[in-house]
């Protein structure tokens, strides 16, 4: 927004601009920027990033491998119990689960800023209709319109 707004002092500077076309459109700019957060402050949750994918392996160190050989990925940290491995460099990116079914995106985490479970889920159910649910394999999710899991984590 900065550079356009450059744009339309340099050329009102420049005389290619009337002072009523430089207001209009300074005007124009202020609602499109209102509109705009308005729009933004209407969905419940600010999510920030894709926290990692969550695939299901046949084998194990054949994965690790791709993912460290190939992406420079690292394991953080490893669940032997439940035959997971989580990847990344400084966060995980990757999470490989020695499961069945085989070669499946199981599910993958989106985080979100002031994360809150119980408003969460309060806010899930009241305004989307959506139930919240939580396990080992999605930890805290929804189910997207395909079905898909959709796991919700503090950024």
């Amino acid at each position: 927004m900065e550079t356009v707004i450059s744009d339309l002092v340099e050329r009102f500077e420049r005389g290619k601009l009337s002072r009523r076309q430089l207001i209009g459109g300074l005007t124009a700019l202020a609602g499109t920027a209102a509109a705009t957060r308005a729009g933004a402050q209407q969905t419940p949750f600010s999510s920030t990033r894709i926290d990692h994918v969550s695939i299901q392996v046949t084998d194990m160190p054949r994965s690790i491998a791709f993912y460290r050989d190939v992406f420079g990925l690292e394991i953080l940290n490893e669940d032997v119990e439940n035959r997971i491995v989580r990847m990344g460099t400084t966060s995980v990116l990757v999470s490989l689960h020695a499961k069945e079914p085989t070669g499946i995106v199981d599910h993958f985490a989106i985080s979100i800023e002031n994360f809150d479970q119980e408003a969460v889920t309060r806010t899930l159910l009241e305004e989307h209709g959506l139930t919240a649910q939580q396990n080992l394999d999605y930890g805290f999710y929804v189910r997207d319109p395909e079905g898909i899991p959709v796991q919700i984590m503090r950024t």
